[in-house]
């Protein structure tokens, strides 16, 4: 293996890495689907400036957690493609990190953005009498 000499073909790499992980894994899809309503949702409320760095910062914590577990998951099949408890083991923390993340991502989600929807809902259901 070598180091890329250029910056272009790194930034190649990468982008090549996620396509790989939107493309095979099916959890990235939904947290794909999950990244975009949630996006959709706080430029609808207008959250702050620090809530969009909080749900900003959970939303690329997912993605790092399922790019790496993804990429441990690769790795532990080609050292070893036969059922084995160490390599069963590895993966089972690996998912467990990306579960942790997800979680700690719709706590921060519920916190900032169920206010506002709880008040919509409320408003709307008030207006609907």
């Amino acid at each position: 293996m070598h180091k890329n000499k250029a910056f272009v073909q790194s930034i190649s790499n990468a982008t090549s890495g996620l396509r790989t992980l939107l493309k095979e894994e099916r959890n990235a899809r939904f947290h794909l689907l999950a990244t975009v309503c949630v996006i959709l949702v706080s430029i609808v409320f207008q959250i702050s400036r620090l809530e969009w760095l909080f749900i900003l910062s959970a939303i690329f914590l997912v993605w790092i957690a399922e790019a790496f577990n993804t990429s441990l998951e690769k790795l532990f099949d080609l050292v070893e493609p036969c059922k084995n408890k160490y390599v069963m083991a590895g993966k089972d923390l690996s998912a467990g990190g990306v579960l942790l993340s997800a979680l700690l991502s719709v706590i921060i989600g519920a916190i900032i953005l169920g206010p506002p929807i709880v008040k919509t809902i409320v408003s709307l259901l008030q207006n609907h009498k």
